[in-house]
């Protein structure tokens, strides 16, 4: 046993001690916090208004209520919003070309002139009728800028156009508001506060973290099988432990190292989400601008069942990479040895989408049950709609026993496969050697 710990031990602290593993664990809560507080700080930061020129060729009371769109158009809300657009308002006439080219000379350039505009917006007959107006601007590469100024003027043009067929604009605008779905996500009879946005985005970190840790320690090890096998290291170290030793330490090692990181991240995330209110008062920010993070918060339940599903399925994945790295003899080889191992992560991953649109459907009760995607997919639909906690263990206990057999399976393997030699072995002498082994 205690030659087992010492392997253990080793690829823990080598790994731990790396630079590497330093710099991706402070870089781990770092992201979270930028991922949760620069939506907040971005919205409430103040940015100064921009200043349009409204080229008006147009005829009839079109320009009057762009301009007044434009002037009236805010941002943020409540007594801290502020205005959008400083606007000038130039009539064309039968000058439109002249005078555009003119202002296309002015657009942006600001060392000769401070106040130069960021754009103009130019009104025609034509433009109204199509519902294609020009806008030319240094702007036009933010999508959020546009996104603005087209909910401005979409309103304005519709309501141009009821007034000139002599239709009551408020009538209609009363027969076809816009409909906005405020969700809110209820989870066993309960009202969770948290949003359908917050929800998905929480699924989709845990699975985008499950599908590159399993991928990054699995390679780990893989690589430092393949190392000591390459450097002869692998022979002096079989003459004082077993194969299953071996194997068993390096996934135990490399394994603790991804929880302990994992741990760090977890704690990092609930300290964050848990004490939103006491940081955003140290950033000096008004506790309504949490609304701007879509950030759910985890729950302990939820954090321990992926840390569960994570231990299994790195113990699942880490013994096939084992395998891998124990019957290749080069970097090259393992390249493509490892390419079913790796489709089984990404199998897991894809397993998300389906999951998200029915949780607690017959799919997802059933790759609940599949080892290779279990570790995905469970932690996945109790994040979104916890199932019964029958279907729960019964997901641990499949999983645990496909565990054990994949690790029988790749104990035999390793065995045979660190002191073969020459050319990746066929599927055939593979089989052959979970018969002798």
């Amino acid at each position: 046993m205690h030659k087992l710990l010492a392997v253990i031990r080793r690829e823990f602290v080598e790994r731990v001690r790396t630079r590497a593993f330093m710099i991706s664990t402070v870089l781990g809560p770092v992201f979270m916090a930028v991922l949760i507080f620069l939506p907040v700080i971005l919205a409430s930061r103040q940015t100064a208004a921009k200043r349009v020129v409204v080229l008006d060729a147009s005829t009839g009371s079109f320009g009057d209520r762009v301009e007044a769109a434009l002037r009236n158009s805010r941002l943020g809300a409540g007594k801290s919003a502020r205005p959008r657009y400083v606007v000038e308002r130039l009539m064309a006439g039968d000058r439109l070309m002249p005078l555009r080219d003119s202002l296309v000379r002015q657009i942006g350039v600001r060392d000769a002139t401070p106040d130069a505009p960021v754009g103009m917006l130019v009104l025609t007959e034509s433009g109204l009728a199509s519902g294609k107006l020009d806008y030319l601007g240094e702007n036009v590469s933010s999508p959020s800028d546009m996104a603005a100024l087209e909910s401005t003027l979409e309103p304005v043009v519709l309501t141009e156009r009821l007034v000139r067929q002599h239709v009551d604009p408020e009538v209609v605008k009363r027969a076809s508001g816009r409909v906005d779905l405020n969700t809110a996500k209820v989870s066993g009879g309960k009202l969770t506060g948290e949003s359908g946005t917050s929800s998905f985005l929480l699924a989709y970190i845990m699975t985008f973290i499950l599908y590159f840790a399993l991928l990054m320690y699995g390679i780990q090890v893989m690589s430092s099988v393949l190392e000591e096998k390459t450097s002869r290291i692998m022979e002096v170290l079989t003459s004082s432990l077993t194969p299953f030793q071996l194997m068993m330490g390096k996934v135990l090692g490399v394994g603790s190292v991804g929880l302990f990181q994992l741990s760090i991240w977890a704690a990092a995330s609930l300290y964050l989400t848990t004490n939103l209110a006491p940081i955003l008062r140290l950033l000096r920010l008004p506790p309504e601008a949490a609304t701007q993070s879509s950030i759910p918060s985890i729950s302990p339940s939820l954090l321990a069942l992926f840390l569960t599903f994570f231990v299994l399925g790195f113990f699942l994945y880490a013994a096939l990479y084992a395998a891998v790295g124990a019957m290749c003899n080069s970097q090259q080889d393992t390249q493509q040895a490892q390419t079913p191992v790796m489709l089984g992560v990404v199998s897991g991953f894809m397993c998300m989408f389906p999951v998200l649109n029915e949780p607690n459907g017959t799919l997802a009760q059933v790759l609940s049950l599949i080892p290779f995607v279990a570790p995905f997919v469970t932690p996945l639909r109790y994040s979104v709609a916890p199932p019964p906690w029958t279907e729960i263990s019964l997901s641990i206990g499949v999983t645990a026993l496909g565990v054990v057999a994949i690790v029988w399976v790749a104990s035999r393997i390793y065995r045979v496969g660190i002191l073969a030699y020459g050319k990746r072995p066929t599927f055939r002498e593979l089989w052959a050697w979970l018969r002798t082994a």
